[in-house]
């Protein structure tokens, strides 16, 4: 009879032990390094405090973006379109053919889409009554 295994919270160490088996697993079938390359922007106000930045990762030819940030009282002035743009050179130049990124119905869909992104899929009830909508741009 298999030994009984039991589900608990897992370190930081097994965080790390398992991310390195699925990357290695993810190599093999792929045939690709899936290795990461962070990518991180940051515009400073007027007080030397961050009022705008953008944050993601190169990995597989696609980069990723987690985080487009900018202050409200400062939007509508180019900002956000200037990191976009500042992330997408420096995709391209270390090797990404695409972007890929999420927003939800209340924030930056036609932000994304006069920046020349397509939605390729919605999420319904993410959270209830909103969407969560992912889109793509070719480089």
């Amino acid at each position: 009879m298999p030994a009984q295994r039991t589900v608990q919270a897992a370190s930081a160490q097994d965080v790390q032990a398992l991310c390195a088996q699925l990357l290695a697993f993810n190599r093999k079938a792929s045939g690709n390094s899936f290795d990461e390359l962070p990518l991180q922007l940051v515009i400073q106000g007027a007080d030397a405090r961050p009022c705008a930045g953008l944050f993601g990762d190169i990995c597989a030819g696609w980069l990723a973006i987690h985080v487009l940030w900018v202050d409200p009282e400062l939007r509508d002035q180019g900002l956000g379109g200037q990191l976009l743009l500042q992330a997408e050179q420096q995709a391209k130049a270390a090797g990404a053919h695409s972007v890929v990124l999420d927003t939800f119905d209340w924030q930056a869909e036609g932000f994304y889409l006069r920046h020349g992104y397509e939605v390729f899929g919605r999420l319904a009830d993410f959270p209830p009554g909103h969407q969560r909508i992912y889109l793509r741009k070719h480089l």
